[in-house]
């Protein structure tokens, strides 16, 4: 529902509504094919922090399957990802790579991270600004907003 005093969100075209449908698609199935049979099957013998890492991906797969029936709704986990594979590919493979420590498990996860650049294509940008930035802030206090219970 519109903030009154926001005006109207941005139209989002169909075409790219469903392309982020997709790539949501592509998060549920893809990682989620490998991460789950991962959790399933081999993570008996994990180090605790590899153990935490798979099960946040494994979930972050599990919830995308709303982002395929709600991808406006479920924008911010597409921007979480763009996120942590941004932070991933700057902070970490670039440093690496220019320092010369690059090897292959760091040429398999700039793989897994550098199709982001998809996301970045697709991503409704005037929509994100206009709904999580410039948006009127949620009140800290009671208030008679629709769907908000009474204090």
């Amino acid at each position: 529902m519109p903030h009154p005093d926001a005006g109207p969100l941005p139209l989002v075209p169909l075409w790219r509504i469903n392309a982020i449908r997709f790539l949501f698609l592509l998060m549920a199935l893809v990682m989620g094919t490998v991460v789950w049979r991962q959790l399933l099957f081999e993570s008996a013998e994990w180090p605790l922090w590899k153990g935490v890492g798979k099960s946040m991906l494994a979930a972050l797969a599990v919830i995308s399957l709303l982002g395929v029936r709600y991808p406006l709704q479920m924008l911010p986990l597409m921007l979480y990802e763009i996120a942590w594979k941004t932070v991933w590919l700057v902070f970490v493979a670039l440093r690496a790579w220019q320092a010369g420590y690059w090897n292959a498990d760091l040429g398999s996860m700039f793989e897994d991270c550098i199709g982001i650049v998809v996301a970045y294509l697709v991503m409704p940008w005037r929509y994100v600004w206009k709904r999580y930035i410039a948006w009127p802030m949620e009140p800290m206090r009671s208030s008679r907003l629709p769907g908000r219970a009474s204090d």
